[in-house]
């Protein structure tokens, strides 16, 4: 591993990693220059430096995961188990490290950091197991002397993108599986986290995973990297390409799966509803909709897009919410550890934030707080450490919300929600379902019934009552359906199923040629002395 120090007026922040990208188990350089991977804290501090690929860049990986593929699918399924356990081992042996690079990376406070590298790390131990659990299936025929089974085969060639936010547990999350059900790997890291990406891959390698089995190539999105990796499924580089981000380019992928008769996996953009009721805990429900809406400076999928609140409540809520939100301790997450949330993930993120201020009042809502860029002009005494070059944004608070505006239907990263006043139940549930999404959702309420109600018509791959929409675990099934996603499943019971197709063996040792529904007597039927029940 090469390190380079960072300038003096950062040099605290840590040293520059030169990294690589991964390619049939060696350490290669891209055909394109390099690019800096610079904090979204302070962009004077250079994270790492990494290869930008080209099109040649990704035959390479795929061709060396295609190589891979045989020697890795044959390997005893326990023995994969092993290794993606020593995969674990490698990330707990680094936890706070890996922790440190993700916060400078991706601006997210150290806690939620650590977080992320420990739920990659029990992703690993999770799955260990199910290399020993791999199981298929004894049917009984309608034949005799005919056996079937019913075997687990690896796809081939996986291909996975997804954003940084979450740039070790999200692809964690795909790969993971996919290695250990037999495929082989070609990862497009995200621009935004190349070095944690590049850092997961040293501990593949101190893991001893063999060459080829991952490839991880570095670059740009849709006008780089990413769009030669997206066009090598119609160039039969890959059997399933796995995508975590925006719904417009999951439906490109979607279409070029289509075109290649492949099932893609698709976890895509939400705009998750949280329902308040009055009958709720309201400390709680305030609580839970400060996480939703701002942890991760409202830059993940599950963020609450809508907080939806019953009109009894909704005084009452609204006071205690903009309260909280007041009281929120922001700012640097380097100089101040403990802050709620810290910057986007990069300029790009803000940007779009920055628009949508002027589109919701132009749709007639009412900014409650927020709408503008931390500075050390506007700072208050809740915004910590400095800030000047940073992607720092105040959270907003909008007000007048209803299903036809746009505010209320778009998805917007950054930390941002709306307050909606309803009348009833049924308008809650209506609100509540009146977007395309499907993702994640909440409801905050004592009344079990309606929580039970609930959870029967929203429509999302992910409910919580009386908590928020964000957060879950490893053995949860976790995916969206409508725009947020095409009702695959990540993690859980069913987390291989995406990366196996099944396989049924017929072995008939009758020794003729036995044919279904032609050669099965379905008249065979004994008969007895009738039984008289009219004489009983």
């Amino acid at each position: 591993m090469y390190l380079k120090d960072n300038p003096p007026s950062v040099a605290s922040h840590g040293r520059t990693v030169i990294g690589f990208n991964w390619i049939g188990g060696r350490e290669v350089e891209g055909d394109l220059p390099s690019f800096d991977s610079r904090s979204p804290i302070d962009t004077r501090d250079t994270v790492g430096i990494f290869p930008e690929c080209g099109e040649r860049d990704v035959e390479k990986a795929a061709k060396a995961a295609a190589a891979a593929f045989p020697a890795w699918s044959a390997m005893p399924a326990p023995l994969r188990g092993a290794l993606v356990g020593r995969i674990g081992e490698a990330l707990a042996r680094h936890k706070e490290k890996l922790a440190a690079i993700i916060t400078r990376e991706v601006g997210k406070p150290l806690r939620e950091a650590r977080g992320e590298v420990q739920e990659t790390i029990d992703l690993c131990h999770y799955l260990q197991g199910e290399g020993r659990r791999q199981l298929g299936q004894v049917i009984p025929s309608e034949l005799p002397q005919r056996h079937i089974t019913v075997h687990r085969r690896p796809l081939g060639v996986v291909a996975v993108m997804a954003g940084g936010i979450f740039p070790l547990s999200t692809p964690a999350a795909r790969i993971i599986p996919a290695i250990l059900c037999g495929n082989t790997v070609v990862w497009k890291a995200s621009e935004d986290a190349p070095t944690i990406a590049y850092l997961f891959a040293r501990c593949m390698m101190d893991s001893g995973l063999p060459p080829g089995v991952v490839n991880i190539l570095n670059g740009k999105g849709r006008t780089g990297c990413g769009k030669h990796v997206v066009a090598g499924l119609d160039k039969g580089f890959y059997q399933k390409f796995c995508f975590s981000g925006g719904t417009a380019v999951g439906r490109l992928i979607a279409e070029a799966s289509g075109r290649n008769l492949s099932i893609p996996s698709l976890e895509l953009s939400g705009k998750n509803p949280m329902v308040i009721l009055p009958d709720c805990d309201l400390d709680n429900a305030v609580r839970g909709a400060l996480w939703g809406a701002f942890g991760t400076a409202g830059q993940r999928r599950t963020s609450i897009g809508n907080l939806i609140v019953h009109k009894d409540i909704y005084p009452k809520f609204k006071e205690a919410f903009l309260a909280a939100v007041a009281d929120l301790e922001l700012g640097n997450p380097i100089s101040n550890p403990d802050v709620f949330f810290g910057p986007m993930i990069n300029a790009r993120f803000a940007k779009a934030f920055e628009e949508h201020w002027n589109g919701g009042l132009e749709e007639g809502a009412t900014l409650l707080c927020g709408g503008a860029k931390w500075t050390e002009e506007n700072r208050t005494a809740k915004v910590h450490g400095p800030l000047a070059k940073g992607h720092f944004m105040q959270p907003c608070v909008w007000e007048g919300v209803t299903p036809g505006m746009k505010l209320f239907q778009t998805e917007i990263l950054g930390p941002t929600v709306n307050l909606c006043r309803v009348e009833d139940f049924d308008e809650a549930m209506a609100w509540a379902n009146g977007t395309p999404y499907g993702l994640s959702s909440a409801i905050y309420t004592a009344d079990r019934a309606l929580a039970e109600r609930f959870t029967r018509e929203i429509r999302a791959g992910l409910s919580s009552i009386n908590n928020s929409t964000s957060g879950t675990e490893v053995h949860v099934p976790y995916g969206g359906i409508g725009w947020s996603g095409n009702g695959t499943r990540e993690a859980g019971p069913g987390a291989l199923d995406p990366y196996c197709r099944w396989h049924a063996v017929n072995e008939d040792t009758s020794g003729d040629l036995q044919l279904a529904q032609i050669h099965t007597d379905y008249t065979l039927k004994h008969t007895y002395e009738a039984s008289h029940w009219e004489k009983l």
